[in-house]
């Protein structure tokens, strides 16, 4: 029904930048927001960012406020999360996901996303 493929993940020094992106198919792709989550080795998942369908409201957890922006491109049915000034403890698998009946006004625990990406290998390191 809705299908999310990530990309943009790899290897990269602290204080570096990535930008991932999460691709999505299927119907329809507009009405649902997104959220980026990750997963450390031997940790459970977390909610880093949340975009509402309209673009229009937008939540990052603490550890990464003001580092990372997460955007979309409704035409391109693409989620962008642009990561800068990373840190050894932002190394994760980071999936996006979709959910149709969240606002994003407050970010959400990840068990509330329907559909899932493959995820996407973040490394920082030097």
């Amino acid at each position: 029904q809705l299908s999310n493929v990530e990309s943009g993940g790899g290897l990269v020094q602290p204080g570096g930048s990535l930008r991932l992106s999460c691709a999505g198919s299927g119907s329809p792709w507009d009405y649902y927001a997104i959220g980026w989550i990750r997963q450390a080795p031997g940790k459970g998942r977390e909610a880093v960012s949340c975009i509402s369908s309209s673009g229009s409201v937008t939540n990052y957890a603490d550890s990464v406020k003001g580092r990372f922006t997460i955007s979309k491109n409704n035409a391109e049915k693409t989620v962008y999360l642009q990561m800068n000034d990373l840190k050894p403890e932002d190394t994760a698998v980071y999936y996006c996901a979709a959910e149709s009946l969240w606002n994003c006004e407050e970010l959400p625990e990840p068990s509330i996303y329907d559909y899932w990406g493959q995820g996407t290998q973040v490394t920082v390191s030097s």
